[in-house]
């Protein structure tokens, strides 16, 4: 069975009172209309037609071809946007799945048991919809049944008799259809009070011409519309739980799930623990047994096994094998700390690379360097990389020693083995195996041409 669908993204927003549109506010690391889309995209085998109007150029930007446009330049109603998306629905569907890009926690599961119910109909089947019951209604419509229990129509709250206000089944929104019965009525759903065309006319439609209506019960959680900033909160607290049960279930230790932020693109090896307070997003990779946190944020970085992150920063950066930083230490956009390096507290590196098994004391800043293997960095260096126009390198050769409130002026190489004294400012390059002290610093005990060697 050939299955498309299509996504509802063309409304304001307004209760959202924000420039942004609704379907593009983000939720755990992602746009809501993502979330939608990647609901149908496993279950269907044509990129989601998406109805658009307000705002869509940044959904079209979002979405690029992961999805068919249809604008709908006047909202006129569910059924009219629909209609707008048939022309980009290919001849060869068989059904046609209708969705809203404001219903972020509907998952590829419940619409796979929405298919299989409407395959497993007779073929008189026409609409297969997603319903729940609830004591709560919230101005939904209500689902009319016959006394054999058939549907017979959706009947909108406003429209209810005092009975039909007592049922307590009610309409998702969440349809499959048979595309051609679809093609062949849509066009024909009568134009509302309001002046627009309601999708769940088709219903009552359907039942009039014989045709079967089935449904099944939708988990409450899945069919949850946003539609102020409220809402938008109440579904990330659910997409959070979700993002963060799948970690535990593959072995992932979460402390304190309820102070844990964890974005859904974020990939944690087994056996490492999560301690509260922790924020870990973007496209960041943390490996096996590693120590993550409290209070620590990581974006966008790679983590390797056996890392140990305390109370610190990690942004675009990387950590390999058994490195550990902190507390209260920052990585900034390409500080890449080697195999066993350990950096001390109030530490932070940008755009340098530490060799496997160096030691960067508290208070220290490494910037636009390359610091060799073993070398041990005093408390309080810094690297001074810029010039007010320019920044320049810092090279570091392996095993040497830069003693505490070293300064060290770029560009400026500091050669394997050289010790460097405390408080000293470094203008000019030190030899390998060289000792250099003092303002500025001057090299003592100069090594012969066979001893650099």
């Amino acid at each position: 069975m050939k299955t498309s669908a299509v996504i509802l993204a063309a409304g304001y927003g307004t209760r959202m009172k924000s420039e942004l549109p609704k379907v593009m506010h983000p939720l755990v690391g992602r746009p809501m209309i993502d979330w939608a889309v990647r609901a149908v995209e496993p279950v269907t085998q044509t990129p989601p037609v998406i109805v658009v109007g307000h705002g869509q150029a940044l959904v079209r930007a979002c979405l690029g071809e992961r999805g068919v446009y249809a604008e709908q330049h006047e909202l006129l109603g569910t059924g009219h946007a629909v209609l707008q998306a048939l022309p980009y629905i290919a001849d060869d569907v068989d059904a046609v799945i209708i969705t809203y890009a404001d219903m972020p926690l509907l998952t590829t599961a419940t619409l796979s048991q929405l298919l299989d119910l409407y395959a497993a109909a007779n073929p008189t089947t026409a609409i297969a919809m997603l319903t729940i019951t609830r004591d709560d209604p919230q101005g939904f419509g209500r689902i009319a049944r016959r006394a054999d229990g058939t549907v017979a129509a959706i009947v909108e709250e406003a429209d209810c008799t005092a009975d039909q206000l007592l049922i307590r089944e009610l309409n998702t929104g969440v349809y499959c259809f048979d595309a051609a019965w679809l093609r062949a009525n849509l066009s024909a759903v009568p134009k509302s009070a309001k002046g627009e065309y309601y999708l769940t006319d088709l219903v009552a439609m359907a039942a009039s011409q014989g045709r079967t209506i089935v449904t099944a019960n939708a988990p409450l959680d899945d069919v949850y519309g946003v539609n102020n900033r409220v809402h938008l909160a109440e579904a990330e607290a659910v997409l959070r739980r979700r993002i963060v049960e799948r970690h535990m279930l593959a072995g992932v230790t979460v402390i304190d799930p309820s102070s844990t932020y964890i974005e859904d693109a974020v990939e944690i090896g087994a056996d490492t623990t999560i301690w509260p307070g922790c924020i870990l997003r973007g496209v960041t990779k943390i490996g096996k047994h590693c120590t993550i946190g409290p209070y620590s944020q990581i974006a966008d970085s790679m983590v390797a096994d056996h890392c140990r992150i305390i109370y610190s920063v990690i942004e675009q950066a990387r950590m390999d094998e058994h490195a550990e930083i902190g507390p209260f230490g920052r990585l900034r956009k390409g500080a890449h700390l080697g195999e066993r390096v350990h950096m001390g507290n109030f530490g932070e590196v940008k755009d340098a690379y530490l060799g496997p098994g160096a030691k960067m004391g508290h208070f220290s800043y490494i910037g636009n360097a390359e610091v060799g293997a073993n070398v041990n960095i005093g408390a309080g260096t810094i690297t001074c990389n810029y010039d007010g126009v320019h920044k320049s390198k810092t090279v570091i050769g392996d095993n040497a020693f830069i003693g505490s409130d070293t300064m060290l002026v770029a560009p400026v190489t500091i050669g394997r083995e050289a010790r460097i004294g405390a408080g000293a400012v470094v203008t000019r390059d030190v030899p390998p195996g060289a000792t250099a002290f003092g303002v500025p610093a001057r090299v003592k005990d100069k090594p012969s041409a066979d001893d650099a060697a």
